[in-house]
């Protein structure tokens, strides 16, 4: 499968679209807000660029680029008064693979721009938002053009499935698990890092050429405690997944042979190996590397499973659709799949992890 053809969040602003079911994710950026615009006032005070180039990596669809934006115009605004400077101009890069609902940000546009000028004197910042589609596991900017670099819940993703998970048949042998679990074979979790070394190496080479010396990125991404790959966070939300096909397969809607040959193109990294790649590559140094927990919380009287299956389904539904075709009933898997969660939650936390990383260019 190729995860840049087929890949995206859900479009548009319907129950199930990306749009709709992005609060987790938001909340997460909220949560580490503070450390963004920091980071942003930093950058600010020791470059002072004319013109400030800004990239999100892996806008995805939904209101949360856009905010994000916002926030960073406001800081850079406050900051160039303290310095007594002029603002700078804005370049702002919005990132995706080519598949991505582009045209659901660039329609919301025309009110992220009046909401800026509002309460402005001479009608706000100069601001210029393009869309940049492709994967950023590789070059996708001119040299020593940006200045800072955001990316949230987008590093986790790899640029595909392992190949190392299928044998010399192509036979998956990770059979009946979407991802790492407790039955998968050592070469199984062996596959999953091997690939992120590989992506992440690129990501940060390929970064360092389009970053000024002194520039920062802020990456946000789902991540685990210690050694072992298999725990009651990240890892057991794809648990669940493989349980609720399982269901599927055993009420005739998809086959076994399917469900055997269908993995995630996900890695949940801890911090040493976060580090350890960041020190490997070496033209970025970790300036701040820290671990938080989302609050559970549910919205309009559902439960957390309801709201983990939404969101679940937003990212997924693309590949599952993909792979598994029309034949599955989607709305009874992840109806299943909520069930599970609130059922696994009664019994004992699940705690998914996720890190926030500040890295500036050496």
């Amino acid at each position: 499968m190729d995860v840049e053809k087929v890949f995206h969040m859900t479009g548009g602003v319907g129950k199930t679209s990306y749009a709709q079911n992005s609060s987790l994710q938001k909340k997460a950026s909220d949560m580490v807000k503070h450390i963004t615009m920091e980071t942003i006032e930093e950058l600010y005070y020791a470059i002072a660029p004319k013109s400030l180039g800004i990239a999100d990596l892996g806008c995805s669809s939904g209101p949360n680029s856009l905010s994000l934006i916002k926030d960073i115009v406001e800081v850079v605004e406050e900051t160039s008064h303290k310095l007594f400077h002029p603002l700078p101009e804005f370049r702002v890069y919005l990132n995706d693979l080519p598949t991505n609902d582009f045209n659901s940000v660039f329609k919301s546009l025309p009110d992220f721009y009046r909401d800026l000028k509002k309460d402005r004197n001479e009608g706000g910042p100069a601001i210029f938002i393009a869309g940049y589609p492709g994967s950023f596991y590789g070059r996708l900017f001119p040299n020593n053009c940006l200045h800072f670099i955001y990316s949230s819940y987008s590093l986790h993703w790899l640029s595909k499935v392992p190949p190392a998970l299928y044998d010399e048949h192509g036979k998956s042998t990770n059979k009946g698990n979407v991802y790492i679990s407790e039955s998968s074979p050592p070469s199984v979790s062996q596959a999953y890092w091997n690939q992120f070394q590989e992506d992440f190496s690129l990501f940060l080479k390929s970064r360092s050429v389009e970053v000024v010396t002194g520039g920062r990125m802020v990456l946000i991404l789902l991540g685990r405690i210690g050694q072992d790959h298999v725990d009651r966070g990240n890892s057991f939300f794809w648990e669940i997944l493989s349980r609720s096909l399982a269901i599927s397969v055993s009420q005739g809607q998809i086959d076994r042979e399917k469900l055997d040959s269908y993995e995630v193109h996900f890695y949940a990294p801890s911090t040493n190996e976060i580090e350890d790649e960041v020190g490997r590559e070496g033209s970025f140094e970790v300036d701040r590397l820290e671990m938080f927990e989302i609050d559970r919380e549910a919205k309009d009287g559902e439960s957390y499973g309801t709201a983990v299956a939404m969101t679940v389904r937003a990212i997924q539904e693309s590949m599952i659709c993909n792979h598994f075709g029309d034949g599955i009933d989607l709305d009874t898997l992840f109806n299943n799949y909520g069930k599970m969660v609130d059922e696994e939650m009664a019994k004992q936390e699940i705690k998914p992890i996720t890190f926030v990383v500040v890295l500036k260019k050496l």
